[in-house]
């Protein structure tokens, strides 16, 4: 089965996070991860990955999903070169890094035209398998 991929654009402001969420959620969905709790989870990766890009790295670029066999991949570009890192939490934040880190299969960190791309593999959706190449939902 080929990769299935979206490239999606989000303000680049205050309310980056909560379009990502929702533009991720919806395409994925549309992609047959129908799974609500795992759509919950991979809505808040999106958002800390977003947040963080705002906050952090200047802007929130480019941010692009990926599914291919089951798995899915979320990616978030900004122009910062500075390394992601976890910090311990107060009251403005420092709870992103190990939120994705517990919700997720891993992530790893590129350079992307001057500036990072951070990517997330998620974990795997309950109810989506594979077969024979193909992907199937589950209802």
């Amino acid at each position: 089965m080929s990769a299935l991929t979206a490239h999606l654009d989000v303000p680049l402001d205050r309310r980056a996070p909560a379009t990502a969420r929702r533009a991720v959620t919806a395409v994925l969905a549309g992609w047959g991860f129908l799974d609500p709790d795992w759509l919950d989870v991979a809505a808040v990766v999106v958002s800390e990955l977003v947040t963080n890009a705002v906050r952090h790295g200047g802007g929130c670029l480019a941010l692009h999903v990926e599914a291919h066999d089951g798995q899915v991949v979320v990616w978030v570009a900004d122009r910062s070169p500075a390394m992601p890192r976890r910090r311990d939490p107060d009251g403005m934040g420092g709870r992103g890094i190990a939120l994705i880190e517990a919700m997720s299969l891993g992530w790893s960190v590129h350079d992307h035209q001057g500036g990072k791309r951070v990517r997330v593999d998620l974990l795997p959706c309950p109810g989506v398998r594979v077969a024979e190449g193909v992907r199937i939902g589950a209802a």
